[in-house]
């Protein structure tokens, strides 16, 4: 039993063979497993069958592939690019480590594997052309999302007031001039200028459809876009708005013009300002004659005061004019004055006017106003007249029921005596009309207004009293007479009212009343 134990501790064992000696250095093969990884397909370490780096060469790409597509502007983020690329050299600089002396069972001579690789080196290659092309076509879709964006913006505004949308246009207006000043290559910078006639078109649409003043600002704004875009951009649209707007600011202003407002001076003024030699401003002489013209022929209407009115703005307005030609601006001095000219003597018919509808305040404003502003006019002496009506009308009514004439004389005597302390002004209205001063009466006092209610009221009563006095000569029928002091200070005007009959002689007192009794 211990022999054999023994004898078994006796035995030695064989080694075992050792395995097969590694494969003699080849360079191709290292080149052929470095350029089949360099491609990026980990294809190097699969023919010499590693798979776990195979497998890791997969990954990475399968990563870097999922971060890429789809192209988008952006592109690949510029440190992915260099940790893979790092990673290809890295896999080729190791993949020609192994493949040194690891031998592969095909393709049978490196020599081909080697030229494999170079081939398939065209596929990174290939990829960077196609997501370069990809890259710019999504580059290019997204510039016209970009400018479809901008055309829905001037859509969408088009019919708003220039005032909401001006901001809306200008956005839009600067995604043009982007496009085409930052991408002049591109599908849509060669749309830009299609998009500007658009884009002009919508701005001036209230020019289309005829509504002139609310086209004014808008087209003003187009004339300021060539200060921003390029003028190879617009062409012809530099000057697109100059006619239009023109046109606009005669059109806004003619309506103003008939119909009295004061508007069409500045848009009018704009006109002969901005585009003094247009066929536009040729007609606003013609259309200011043509308003003077209709306004004098209105003093002889129905509403002659109205039309005084109006001659007065009319003057003043088209002297306001700026008239850079001499020729222009001789014509529109002419319509100004011609305009005050009708106007001064157009009062003559507005106080007429003025009396025949009672408003005799007035037509004693407008008549005094008329003969000092005619002197020498053939209506002077009858506006004086009426003036003295209309006064005498303001404190005795019935005395304005006719308009007074210039008759004067007459067969009656009428002695007016003064029993005041002031200097008094006598006026009176009949079937003839005057004025005259008499001299203040020394003694004599103001009446209360209480006292000459009485029955016993007689002025110029004292026999005693020498009272200043004329004499006048008037027709038979009906005389207003009123008496006002010169001093006027809270003295009531006096009045009486005499109906003179042939074969008398009569006197009259002036006196001046105050309040109280």
């Amino acid at each position: 039993m211990s022999w054999d134990q023994n004898a078994r501790d006796d035995v030695v064992v064989p080694p075992m063979p050792p395995g097969p000696p590694p494969a003699p250095a080849d360079p191709w093969r290292a080149v052929a497993v470095a350029s089949l990884n360099l491609s990026g397909l980990g294809l190097g370490y699969a023919l010499v069958r590693r798979w776990r780096p195979a497998a890791v060469c997969w990954g990475a790409t399968a990563a870097f592939l999922f971060a890429g597509l789809p192209a988008d502007p952006d592109g690949v983020p510029a440190a992915l690019v260099v940790v893979y690329l790092a990673f290809l050299v890295f896999a080729a600089a190791h993949g020609a480590f192994v493949g040194l002396r690891t031998p592969m069972k095909w393709p049978p001579s490196p020599l081909i594997a080697a030229a494999l690789g170079v081939v398939l080196l065209a596929v990174p290659a290939t990829g960077v052309v196609l997501y370069d092309d990809a890259r710019d076509e999504a580059t290019e879709q997204m510039l016209l999302d970009r400018l479809g964006q901008a055309d829905e913006t001037v859509r969408t505004v088009r019919r708003m007031p220039f005032a909401t949308a001006k901001a809306d246009y200008r956005e839009a207006l600067a995604v043009y001039d982007g496009l085409s000043e930052d991408h002049p290559g591109s599908r849509a910078a060669e749309r830009v200028p299609d998009r500007l006639r658009a884009f002009y078109a919508a701005v001036a649409s209230p020019y289309t459809e005829k509504s002139y003043c609310a086209a004014i600002e808008p087209l003003k704004y187009l004339r300021t876009v060539p200060r921003t875009v390029r003028e190879k951009d617009l062409g012809s649209l530099s000057t697109w708005p100059d006619d239009r707007l023109a046109t606009s600011l005669y059109g806004c202003a003619e309506p103003s013009l008939s119909g009295g407002t004061g508007e069409w001076t500045s848009h009018f003024g704009e006109l002969l300002t901005l585009f003094p030699e247009s066929e536009q401003a040729r007609k606003v002489e013609p259309a200011v004659r043509g308003e003077v013209d209709k306004a004098v022929k209105s003093v002889g209407g129905d509403e002659p005061c109205a039309a005084v009115t109006r001659l007065e703005s009319l003057g003043t307005q088209a002297d306001s004019l700026p008239a850079e030609r001499a020729r222009l601006a001789d014509a529109l001095g002419r319509e100004a004055d011609r305009a005050r000219e009708n106007a001064r003597t157009g009062t003559y018919a507005c106080g007429v006017d003025q009396y025949r509808d009672k408003q005799f305040g007035e037509a004693v404003t407008t008549m005094n106003d008329f003969v000092e502003s005619n002197p020498g006019h053939r209506n002077q002496a009858r506006a004086r007249k009426i003036a003295i009506a209309a006064e005498v009308a303001q404190t005795i009514p019935a005395a304005g029921k006719r308009l007074p004439t210039t008759a004067s004389g007459g067969s009656i005597s009428v002695t007016v005596k003064n029993d005041s302390p002031d200097d008094i002004t006598v006026l009176y209205t009949g079937p003839v009309t005057g004025s005259f001063t008499l001299q203040a009466c020394g003694g004599c006092t103001s009446y209360s207004l209480g006292s000459t209610l009485g029955l016993g009221f007689e002025p110029c009563s004292d026999s005693g009293r020498n009272y200043p006095q004329r004499t006048i000569q008037l027709p038979v029928g009906t005389t207003y007479f009123v008496h006002k002091s010169q001093s006027g200070l809270g003295k009531s005007p006096a009045s009486d009212t005499a109906k003179l009959s042939p074969g008398y002689i009569y006197t009259e007192c002036a006196y001046t009343t105050t309040l109280g009794y």
